[in-house]
């Protein structure tokens, strides 16, 4: 027998009771709307970051920053199983930075497409300044929206942004040493860790830290100084009691292995590039730390370099210089005069390890000033006493505190920083022209190592000392009053600094990078000429001016190069290619000495102003 259900049961039967629902937590929505707005800001800025680099880079398509640019390329050509090059007597190029390098070749099989290749893998890295900077300004307790904008204000610096336009270790060294900065000041202050993960991070701080020195060490001889200081941070924490035994020896063993592969990829290029030695930098050093005039020559051309970033920076660097050495002196007084609120403890902890900080950064800018100083050859040009390039790894560091010191300062601070900043430009140009003297005008002015002053003195043929000082103290002042403005100081700051780091990018592309490629170019591409794929061998002359030898070594890239001096030794006949000095007054056919054997024809020649050359192949 069936039984009928009601039509109506659902509703009839007794109804079944549910858990009740919890309202959304409206600050966790809100959080997590915030993340992904921020995420979305750092992936956009990120590509806008890339894409500025990328165009600012287009035209370059051969070293021109010689010898620097064509050693890394050489280097990194080894690394992937290329031919050698002989660089020997001239300064030793290191492994580390050549290592990033190798998927260049990946994409390319010859020079312009490997140099290219490199110039994207240099923007991609480069552009990681971004969210690096926005990081520090956080940690100096810098409000968010200021620091995301001051933090493209940093990544549009000339000694970021200009640089990653070349082969060189600068478009990857500022990156490192603030990634350094931001992972050691995490390692020395995090709290002694609960559980296991919290100690893992503590780990992956000090090693990742760890690892960042000696890739700098591997990449170059600053690296080495940025090196020593970890160390000394690694003891001080320790006997400090900082960190706990285990803690240090895991970031000691980390820093001994990377600078024990970095020391083995080193060595492995010497022979394949500097079969007969090196230039004996380390000789330089000793002979001048055991005089005199070495001394005076160490101490001149380092303050000249230290008033280099500070004029270059619109005194920005200059007044984070200043902070931080307070802070090394005073570390409780800095941690309450940024806080504007006195015994209000700073962003970086305890007294203690504000000093160690701050005194790991004055070691570096003193130990990369003094020491590249000591160990530089004499080579006649103005950029021997002032000089931008060596400190320009630290100088975003410098460029973010003073950022930092003028957001967050009090008036009466800031206008102390400032005026000990202005008193500190002055000082450092006062050395310079007491050592230098005549000789800024004398010397050879090379348009590339002046990239900022030449915009600010709007003179890209000569160096102008205190014209260059006068426009930095304007641009000190202008940005002291601009921040003091009670509406939209911050942003007219930000833009001011912006359009002054910019326009020195752009006039240093157009004025200085451009003309040098097309130059370059000019003078020794021999592509039409010669077909270079099918050559496996160049050997050039000594007296051919290095510039043009280095050249000619890219533009034959599938060829082993070799020197030999052809006033001593007669050119070699078992290479597929001979470059020759042309003499004054002969044409390129008698270049040969004593005549050319059977079979030896001229391919190409020219005479140019960087000097006289002739190519040979059979």
């Amino acid at each position: 027998m069936s039984t009928r259900i009601p039509a109506d049961a659902e509703t009839t039967s007794p109804a079944v009771a549910l858990p009740p629902v919890a309202p959304a937590d409206p600050g966790a929505v809100h959080a997590g709307a915030s993340r992904r707005r921020w995420a979305w800001l750092f992936g956009l800025g990120w590509l806008a970051q890339v894409a500025v680099r990328l165009w600012l880079s287009s035209g370059q398509t051969v070293p021109v920053a010689t010898p620097d640019e064509s050693g890394y390329l050489f280097a990194a050509r080894v690394l992937t199983g290329g031919p050698d090059a002989d660089m020997s007597f001239g300064t030793i190029y290191r492994g580390g930075y050549p290592l990033l390098l190798t998927p260049a070749f990946w994409f390319g099989d010859e020079p312009v497409g490997v140099y290219r290749a490199a110039l994207v893998i240099n923007a991609l890295v480069g552009a990681a300044m971004l969210p690096l900077a926005f990081l520090l300004l956080r940690r100096l307790r810098v409000g968010g929206r200021w620091s995301y904008v001051f933090a493209h204000v940093t990544a549009m610096l000339p000694c970021v942004l200009f640089y990653s336009g070349f082969v060189l270790t600068d478009a990857v060294l500022p990156l490192i040493l603030t990634g350094w900065l931001l992972l050691v000041h995490t390692w020395l202050n995090a709290p002694p860790p609960a559980d296991r993960r919290a100690a893992s991070r503590l780990h992956l701080a000090g090693t990742g830290a760890s690892l960042l020195a000696a890739y700098a060490y591997a990449c170059h001889s600053r690296g080495a100084i940025l090196l020593a200081v970890h160390a000394a941070l690694l003891a001080v924490a320790l006997v400090c009691r900082w960190r706990s035994w285990r803690g240090v020896s895991v970031a000691a063993l980390a820093a001994a292995a990377g600078t024990a592969a970095g020391t083995l990829l080193n060595r492995s290029l010497l022979p394949h590039m500097y079969p007969h030695g090196d230039n004996d930098l380390g000789g330089n050093v000793a002979r001048r730390l055991t005089g005199e005039d070495g001394w005076a020559w160490i101490l001149s051309l380092g303050t000249g370099q230290v008033w280099y970033q500070a004029v270059a920076t619109g005194g920005m660097a200059a007044v984070g210089l200043v902070a931080v050495a307070f802070a090394a002196i005073r570390p409780s007084a800095a941690e309450s005069a940024l806080s504007g609120t006195p015994g209000t403890p700073g962003a970086y902890g305890t007294s203690g390890r504000t000093r160690a900080l701050a005194l790991a950064v004055v070691a570096i800018v003193a130990g990369i000033a003094f020491a590249t100083s000591a160990a530089l050859p004499v080579e006649y040009r103005i950029g021997n006493y002032v000089y931008g390039r060596y400190l320009a790894c630290i100088t975003p560091v410098l460029f973010i505190a003073g950022v930092a010191v003028l957001l967050r300062a009090s008036q009466r601070t800031l206008l102390w920083a400032s005026a000990a900043a202005a008193t500190l430009i002055l000082t450092a140009a006062c050395v310079v022209q007491w050592y230098a003297g005549d000789l800024l005008t004398r010397y050879t002015y090379t348009a590339y190592d002046f990239p900022e002053t030449a915009f600010l003195t709007w003179d890209w043929t000569s160096f102008r000392l205190w014209h260059a000082t006068l426009a930095g103290l304007v641009l000190l002042i202008a940005s002291v009053v601009l921040v003091r403005l009670r509406r939209r100081g911050p942003l007219l700051l930000a833009v001011v600094l912006a359009v002054v780091a910019v326009g020195m990018c752009l006039t240093a592309t157009d004025r200085i990078a451009r003309p040098l490629v097309r130059d370059a170019t000019a003078h020794t591409d021999i592509r039409q000429s010669i077909d270079l794929r099918g050559r496996r061998s160049i050997a050039i002359d000594w007296n051919v001016p290095w510039t043009i030898r280095l050249s000619h070594y890219y533009w034959a890239w599938w060829s082993e190069g070799s020197v030999f001096n052809a006033r001593w030794t007669p050119p070699p006949q078992n290479v597929d290619v001979v470059v020759l000095a042309w003499p004054k007054d002969v044409p390129d056919t008698a270049s040969w000495p004593h005549g050319a054997p059977p079979g030896w024809r001229v391919v190409d020649s020219r005479r140019t102003i960087e000097g006289d050359w002739v190519a040979w192949s059979r």
